[in-house]
């Protein structure tokens, strides 16, 4: 029995992952793995995750540079969710060129974008286009 059996992996052969900064300990974003993206995390120490909207693997930073580290993998009580401790490249975790995907706060009924932009979308894909 492989270590991968032990994950309660959903009726689509999926788990969630969270990807938090190793040093801090701030979400950075929560993506999908599979069993073949979470064993090539393992194997490379570096993210790999199962893009849902594409329909394949998906290695963090393919296309912006800003590749997750991968320092530890954790599994939580139930055995449904995979927590990545990582370093992130560039301090670049979201497409919208933000630290972290939690960038908008719920405040008065209405969400509120409260961390910058550190770099434009179109600086971290113009050369991908």
């Amino acid at each position: 029995m492989s270590w991968l059996d032990d994950i309660g992996w959903d009726e689509r052969g999926l788990v969630p992952a969270i990807a938090q900064d190793a040093a801090t300990g701030r979400v950075l974003m929560v993506a999908w793995m599979s069993r073949e993206s979470l064993a090539q995390t393992v194997e490379s120490g570096e993210a790999v995750y199962f893009s849902r909207s594409r329909g394949r693997l998906w290695k963090k930073g393919e296309e912006s540079g800003h590749v997750q580290r991968v320092r530890e993998v954790r599994l939580d009580c139930d055995g449904d969710v995979v927590l990545l401790d990582v370093e992130q490249a560039g301090g670049i975790a979201c497409h919208t060129g933000r630290e972290r995907c939690f960038f908008r706060r719920l405040a008065d009924g209405r969400w509120v974008e409260d961390e910058p932009v550190l770099k434009s979308p179109d600086e971290i894909y113009a050369a991908k286009g």
